[in-house]
């Protein structure tokens, strides 16, 4: 019998040993808070960094694992569900049971929103951009990332792959292949939105650039033409 058929707590308990489970694998330190009901369940110790997880189980629905970011709580005047913020957490591990799977998304990827979709297949309807691909946020690659990622935590930066936050202080833009750009479209439009450059190449070879708004606004305004009377 799938984890599914039982109870909420129950699939809760099971994501958090699973993701605690593979994380040990991966050699990290996995540690527990003492008391309950904190806003994340396990601390990832990765290099220097701990990094608050709190863990989730999510099914599969076709091609799309869903994960649910909105959690319950009873006050005295009823229930109350709320969302997950950069101040009580640093990312979310999902587990998924029908993959016997686990991931690891940053915060910046599900603070404020009710739910988060991973994608294992192309959708039908011909969809590139705006996705979230669940093969880039697997646990393994993730924490591999983060190793390298040093300042991970104290700058809010996200994960590498096309979630590489590059500094805004760089010279030279970032370069990007015009197919990984046209898949991310509007995660790349936020990037240079946030202040950050990209230069798109195609087979190598320059194609074209993304830069933020304000970089254009900042050029002198021609005078405008007086009318001759």
């Amino acid at each position: 019998m799938f984890v599914s058929d039982h109870d909420p707590n129950l699939k809760g308990n099971v994501a958090e040993a699973c993701i605690a489970a593979a994380a040990i694998k991966l050699g990290i330190q996995v540690l527990k808070p003492v008391t309950e009901h904190c806003r994340y369940d396990l601390v990832f110790e990765i290099g220097a960094q701990l990094l608050r997880i709190q863990c989730k189980w999510a099914p599969r629905r076709d091609e799309v694992i869903k994960v649910n970011l909105t959690s319950s709580r009873y006050t005295p005047s009823g229930q109350l569900q709320t969302r997950y913020s950069a101040d009580e957490i640093d990312a979310v591990a999902i587990y998924c049971e029908d993959l016997d799977a686990c991931y690891l998304v940053p915060v910046d990827l599900v603070e404020g929103r009710r739910a988060l979709w991973l994608r294992l297949a192309p959708p039908k309807n011909g969809q590139r951009a705006c996705l979230n691909w669940a093969a880039e946020y697997e646990l393994a690659g993730a924490v591999a990332q983060l190793g390298r990622a040093s300042h991970w935590q104290c700058e809010g930066r996200g994960f590498e792959s096309h979630q590489l936050h590059h500094s805004h202080e760089s010279e030279s833009p970032a370069d990007v292949g015009a197919h990984e750009f046209r898949n991310h479209f509007g995660w790349y439009m936020e990037r240079a939105a946030a202040g950050e450059s990209f230069l798109v190449t195609r087979r190598g070879k320059p194609y074209a650039r993304l830069s933020p708004p304000f970089e254009q606004l900042i050029e002198p305004i021609p005078p405008k033409l007086e009318l001759v009377q």
